[in-house]
């Protein structure tokens, strides 16, 4: 690959697959899919020009893997919510790689209507929804539209094993 940054990228978004599809058991010790054919497998999609539909799909979520010095978060959230749409999916949310540690310690950004609707599907409360999966709050200014909530790639992984599991959880 001739472009040094889309080769990093394409690490990244990998790396990404690769740990979620270990983390959720859906691959052997050697990464291999233990069904090829399971439709609930993480996989990075082929690319679809003009109308891209996300960096990894990982259901329900399109991710939108980041692997840059300087975030961007707000503007990325916006390209995974129009991708989603391309892709059919009603979440997207931005995986972005920080430097000098692994992947399951990246971070995965939720526009607040992500958030909430995660949040709501999964029939957890604020609080609960904040403090089972470590989220914290980036709020700047008035323009909602610019905020967001991180958490890691680790505790996503959780986030994405409860809402496939498609039952709402208990307040332990």
């Amino acid at each position: 690959m001739a472009n040094p940054n889309k080769a990093r990228g394409t690490m990244w978004e990998s790396a990404v697959r690769n740990w979620l599809n270990a983390f959720l058991g859906l691959v052997d010790d050697d990464g291999v899919f233990l069904n090829p054919f399971d439709g609930m497998n993480v996989r990075r999609p082929a690319q679809e020009g003009a109308r891209d539909i996300g960096d990894v799909h990982a259901v329900p979520f399109i991710l939108e893997c980041k692997d840059v010095k300087s975030p961007a978060v707000p503007t990325w959230l916006r390209q995974a919510r129009v991708e989603a749409v391309h892709a059919g999916f009603p979440y997207g949310v931005v995986v972005h790689k920080r430097r000098g540690l692994g992947t399951r310690s990246g971070r995965v950004h939720f526009d607040v209507r992500t958030w909430t609707r995660t949040r709501t599907a999964l029939g957890l409360s604020s609080r609960v929804m904040f403090n089972r999966y470590g989220f914290t709050a980036s709020v700047r200014g008035l323009d909602s539209g610019r905020w967001y909530l991180t958490t890691d790639v680790q505790r996503f992984a959780a986030l994405l094993s409860d809402i496939r599991a498609g039952v709402p959880r208990d307040v332990r």
